[in-house]
């Protein structure tokens, strides 16, 4: 029973993640517009001269302020579409358009009842709302979840539904929209008279959590972080954040339900002094211990990692702490103790807890989109002035965390002696076991050497073939799946699709691919609808098989020569400042600094993939060698701006041809590294691979042989 909740749970967490990745534009748009329209910030910042109302400037701010504050008004419908979207298992627009009109005829249908019963002045003080310039009961964004849960309930049940012949025409997707508008009808009379005592529920709850104190807060913040591991911490705050649970304020006339909502109208506000503690309680907690704490327990991992392995933990911490700094995301630290050391992520809940007890303390009122970091501090605390923020206390404590952070993760690794990264055994390379586990190109990578099709298979079986699937999603980095049977999924199988984890928990699995879940997603759906799908296990089987137009699987190992890829100066492997790289996660090889922008083929042979991105080249040599080439560190994430590919897939190719051409200086500029790896993917099939060259070399020149 507890597993199969935890299922449902996380489809319901996953369907928020849509809704909810739109709350920062709209933040940005809000916090920018509001602040510099608001006459205290432009007092405070002596703006008076430079915006003016009614000046150019003023309303383009006071455009910014009100299309954010679309968003945030309109939550619940977002949340009724977005929940149907996540919830729905296939044909996911219509379940969209369902969910709108679901929501429009419950609130129109409570309307009704509004006005036969006397109008707004008959019901209970504070009770009602306008939606969409609809009268209705005041429920928040908890309605549109109540509607997008029910209509994909419906959706799921009926979208494939025959209706008799002389009603066909009604049958299908086309019944969705229908008895979901019916339905909502119904349900809307049945609100009417079921919420007002709900509401009185829900109101008195909320008043026992503020009530609670400064404890209740701690409460709050180290459940919030312990749900974290599980991908449940949405369906945990999401009630504070946008229900009565976080309180209820009346804000120019209007009143406001929820603590983000409270936040945002009162940041919407030009007549607000001060911003409300009780809302912000729920919030502000996170700044200190993401913005401070953990970046200080990345200096611990670093100063406790082997000498001979802190350059290579320097950079892979750093990048984590910085992004966890600057936007909040906080999991490519979290996840690397908690794998490595649950005893001290539970330490860290708990004083991410303390860190929302003492902001509550402390009265800071500083709110956010999304998550804690330095974007949304500036925005919501240091533009909106100390006065109405007491954003000040933020670095206060957060240097105070810090320096605790930094010691209780020292001592807790030297005196546990915890194999974090820099500390693991010789023959294990230094790696970051994050949500987003799989290094950014992962996917990408896998892609090079395997059809997506092959990919889709793999994953399909891993899961257990198509019987054994009932519900497939994905959220920000992971597929989110419910199986019939969790015993029929292979974590190994999941994992040769390119899968950097997997986490179960009953017939709940969540398969971790990171940012490119997305299209591995996209791609899956379109291989569960062809007829392959019946053959998946066949098709991923064949993985292990020589492809058409390849040499025999027995030229594989054949003594070879490699020619050196492009003119600069020779890396080793080792050296290379990526994990998967220098650990030989893809296989063994070397790498060259390029001194300038020419990427040229090190042997004879055919190309099997021309990265999309065009900064990356798969190729197979005459002798049965499988290489990657991968000009520079992370420059997939320029998505191919200045790269030329002068090659194809499926064409043959000699020794010293252009492969691809690239502005060396211009990539440099932007911030990546340009160590360009020749990996050889299938190292394991010869004996030994000797390094020919050192120092500087030209391309073409001998660079590595294999026998």
């Amino acid at each position: 029973m507890k597993d199969k909740i935890f299922g449902v749970l996380q489809r319901v967490g996953r369907s928020f993640m849509l809704p909810i990745a739109l709350l920062p534009i709209a933040g940005l748009l809000l916090g920018i517009g509001s602040s510099f329209t608001n006459p205290t910030t432009i007092e405070t910042y002596h703006l008076q001269n430079v915006i003016t109302e009614g000046g150019v400037l003023y309303t383009l701010l006071d455009i910014m302020s009100k299309t954010g504050s679309a968003v945030f008004d309109n939550l619940a419908l977002l949340f009724a579409m977005g929940v149907a979207i996540g919830m729905a298992k296939k044909e996911k627009e219509v379940a969209a358009l369902s969910g709108a009109i679901g929501f429009l005829v419950m609130n129109t249908a409570i309307s009704a009842l509004i006005h036969a019963k006397g109008g707004v002045e008959a019901m209970a003080a504070n009770s009602t709302a306008s939606v969409l310039g609809i009268t209705t009961l005041q429920t928040g964004v908890f309605g549109g979840i109540l509607v997008g849960l029910g209509v994909a309930a419906l959706h799921n049940r009926f979208y494939k539904i025959r209706l008799p012949q002389v009603l066909s025409f009604f049958g299908g997707t086309r019944f969705v929209p229908i008895v979901s508008a019916v339905t909502y009808l119904a349900v809307g009379v049945l609100l009417f008279f079921v919420w007002p005592v709900v509401q009185t529920g829900i109101a008195k709850l909320g008043n026992l959590v503020l009530s609670s104190g400064y404890a209740g807060t701690w409460i709050y913040g180290t459940i919030e972080r312990a749900l974290i591991p599980f991908g449940l911490h949405h369906v945990f705050y999401m009630p504070f954040w946008q229900t009565e649970l976080g309180g209820s304020m009346r804000i120019d006339g209007v009143t406001v339900t929820g603590a983000q909502n409270i936040f945002f109208a009162e940041l919407a506000s030009k007549s607000t002094q001060v911003f409300s503690v009780s809302a912000t309680r729920f919030m502000a907690g996170k700044f200190p211990f993401m913005i401070f704490g953990l970046p200080a327990a990345a200096y611990a991992m670093y100063r406790t990692a082997r000498p001979e392995k802190k350059k290579l933990v320097g950079s892979l911490l750093l990048s984590a702490a910085l992004t966890s700094m600057l936007t909040g995301i906080t999991e490519p630290l979290e996840f690397t103790f908690l794998f490595v050391a649950p005893a001290m992520y539970a330490v860290h809940c708990v004083l991410a807890g303390l860190s929302y007890m003492l902001m509550h303390i402390l009265n800071v009122g500083v709110g956010m989109t999304f998550s804690g970091g330095i974007i949304d501090l500036t925005l919501f605390g240091i533009l909106q002035g100390n006065q109405k923020t007491h954003w000040l206390w933020i670095p206060a404590v957060g240097l105070v965390y810090a320096v605790v952070y930094y010691f209780v993760f020292y001592w807790m690794i030297t005196k546990l002696d915890l194999r974090t990264p820099g500390r693991e055994p010789d023959d294990a390379a230094p790696k970051l076991y994050t949500r987003n586990d799989l290094n950014r190109e992962k996917a990408s990578r896998a892609a090079g050497s395997k059809s997506q099709d092959t990919i889709s298979a793999l994953i399909l079986t891993g899961l257990g073939g198509l019987e054994n699937l009932s519900d497939l999603d994905c959220c920000a980095t992971r597929l989110r799946v419910t199986v019939q049977d969790p015993d029929k999924v292979s974590d190994s199988m999941l994992k040769a699709s390119g899968a950097s984890g997997v986490l179960r928990k009953g017939n709940g699995v969540q398969v971790i691919y990171g940012p490119q879940v997305s299209v591995i997603k996209s791609a899956l759906d379109e291989f569960l609808e062809s007829p392959q799908a019946a053959h998946a296990a066949e098709l991923a089987n064949q993985d292990a098989s020589p492809e058409p137009n390849t040499p025999e699987p027995s030229q594989a190992g054949q003594s070879q020569l490699l020619h050196a890829h492009m003119n600069g100066k020779v890396v080793p492997l080792e050296q290379v400042p990526d994990e998967a790289f220098s650990g030989k996660v893809l296989g063994d090889g070397c790498a060259i600094e390029p001194a300038d922008g020419k990427l040229y083929a090190p042997c004879d042979g055919v190309i099997d993939t021309v990265f999309d991105t065009c900064h990356a080249v798969n190729m197979r040599s005459d002798q049965g060698a499988e290489l990657l080439l991968h000009v520079g560190i992370d420059t997939v994430k320029l998505g191919g701006k200045y790269f030329t590919a002068h090659v194809q897939d499926g064409q043959q190719v000699k020794t010293g041809d252009l492969l691809l051409s690239f502005d060396a200086d211009k990539i440099r500029q932007a911030g990546y590294q340009l160590t360009t790896p020749l990996i050889v993917c299938n190292s394991e099939d010869y004996s030994k691979m000797e390094p020919l060259a050192a120092g500087v070399i030209r391309a073409g020149a001998a660079f590595l042989r294999l026998s």
